[in-house]
């Protein structure tokens, strides 16, 4: 299935109604929405431009380039939920980095999918995107409630209780909750929603059940990617809350 350009241009119908709603109840939206309606088209083609190059260049360098790419905006996009933490940032470009690696070696590995930027850049492009979002909940989880229970930390500390332990509280929580839109999207994938990949494979005229093994692929994926990043970076955020005398460093949650 390929729109044709009038069709793309049609879509902005549905903007459109947005766009109204948003003026009628007074929202304020409208300013975001018209930027990220120029930054969707803007973007995807551009990308579509890249990687078509990409496809037909078939290099393994340039499809190293693009994920390591991917995985730059992906950390400065989620280590805004951190600001704050020091060196936030490195945390969690390692950790997005480690969900990625692990996984897409597995795949390859088990000779799942070929070393082809065709398979690679799609599949670690779902990989990073979804690892970028649980990094971006595990921060905000544990900065809120690191802010209510600081002095249950605390207390824990002075008590003679290990850095690991007293954080605990407060870090497998944040991990927890990083991980529910994924196990919430196992649970009902294709009883409530038809995931992007299925969707496209049918679209792109494949049969069902070959849709359904790409999503399935997918759900394991990525529900093994977003385990392994939130895991690194919990696990990196329980030493980088202490100072080297094991004291709880201050930490003021970003505003917003």
């Amino acid at each position: 299935m390929q729109l044709a350009p009038y069709k793309l241009i049609l879509l902005l119908v549905l903007i459109g109604v947005s766009l109204i709603l948003s003026r009628v109840r007074r929202y304020g939206l409208e300013r975001d929405l018209l930027e990220g309606t120029v930054r969707t088209f803007v973007q995807l083609f551009v990308v579509g431009f890249v990687l078509n190059m990409i496809f037909h260049a078939n290099h393994w360098y340039w499809t190293v380039l693009m994920l390591l790419l991917m995985v730059s905006v992906a950390t400065q996009n989620a280590s805004r939920r951190g600001m704050g933490i020091p060196k936030v940032v490195w945390w969690v470009g390692i950790a997005i980095l480690c969900g990625t690696v692990v996984t897409m070696i597995l795949l390859l590995s088990l000779k799942i999918i070929q070393f082809s930027p065709r398979y690679i850049i799609p599949v670690g492009g779902m990989v990073i995107g979804n690892s970028m979002i649980a990094s971006g909940l595990v921060l905000n989880r544990f900065l809120e409630d690191l802010a209510i229970k600081r002095e249950w930390v605390e207390t824990y500390l002075s008590l003679g209780a290990s850095p690991d332990l007293a954080i605990s509280q407060v870090l497998s929580p944040s991990v927890k909750g990083s991980m529910i839109p994924t196990l919430d999207s196992m649970k009902t994938v294709g009883l409530v929603t038809l995931p992007g990949m299925m969707t496209g494979a049918i679209l792109a005229g494949d049969n069902p059940l070959s849709a359904v093994e790409l999503q399935i692929m997918v759900m394991m994926v990525l529900a093994t990617a977003v385990m392994i990043t939130s895991t690194v970076l919990g696990y990196i955020l329980s030493r980088a809350s202490f100072t080297p005398s094991q004291q709880l460093i201050r930490i003021n949650k970003p505003s917003g």
